[in-house]
């Protein structure tokens, strides 16, 4: 019996142990680049402003009443994708970043949620992220009718559920992205809705979807961060636009 205590005993402390070493590596996030906190600050042309709940980049002039929510990447500092959410906003579009439990969007899927009641003159949303943020922004797309548009970097839905629910689906990939390569964008082919529009930034890789430095793992581009992201808030402004009634 003292035996069996001791090795309850011990199997606690790992568990605690494994628990507290996993919230101290998530809690840890990339952070964002110079070229990203230089994209926070307001301008003539987009506001931004920052709660707890959200960080938003709103055209200071024409506005759009389609707008998007967007779930970072994991271990990534929301404030990373400014420079990609600021150019969608220069096209007219309202892009709200959220920030998440533990840097971990899986933890925190109805992140989105409180968003809309804040921008009432927004009358059609999508929602959006990068890797693990895209998956999670299916998922909360999945449970909430009102979502009109699902945007996914690097990403593919979890389930049927898009193809279901008849949502609009943009996928941009890269064509050096080894962290989610766009076959695997093909491989789950049978999750989107037929006009998907499918989009392959070449010589873009996975990190070059924010400003936060490289990835183990993933490859060099072949592009410069800005046109990689120009081209990624071009395709997704188009996409935006798409989703008008």
């Amino acid at each position: 019996m003292q035996y069996l205590k001791r090795f309850v005993l011990v199997v606690l402390m790992v568990v605690v142990l494994l628990l507290a070493g996993f919230v101290i590596w998530a809690s840890i996030a990339m952070p964002p680049g110079t070229l990203a906190l230089d994209a926070l600050q307001a301008t003539d042309t987009v506001i931004v402003s920052e709660t707890s709940d959200y960080l938003s980049f709103q055209p200071a002039k024409t506005e759009s009443p389609i707008g998007l929510i967007f779930y970072p990447g994991a271990r990534v500092d929301y404030r990373a994708y400014a420079p990609v959410m600021r150019r969608v906003a220069e096209q007219g579009y309202l892009v709200v970043l959220v920030p998440v439990r533990l840097n971990m969007a899986l933890f925190d899927i109805e992140a989105a949620s409180s968003v809309p009641q804040a921008f009432p003159q927004i009358k059609t949303w999508a929602v959006g992220g990068h890797s693990l943020g895209g998956v999670a922004a299916s998922m909360f797309a999945r449970d909430h009718a009102w979502v009109s548009g699902l945007v996914l970097w690097a990403a593919s839905p979890v389930d049927e559920s898009p193809r279901a629910n008849a949502l609009q689906v943009l996928t941009i990939s890269a064509s050096l992205d080894r962290l989610f390569p766009p076959e695997n964008v093909e491989a789950a082919n049978r999750f989107y809705p037929e006009d998907s529009r499918f989009v392959v930034i070449e010589g873009g890789n996975h990190a070059q979807f924010g400003d936060y430095g490289s990835q183990p793992g993933d490859l060099p581009a072949t592009i410069s961060p800005e046109e990689q992201w120009t081209q990624i808030a071009r395709e997704t402004a188009d996409f935006l636009q798409s989703l008008a009634p």
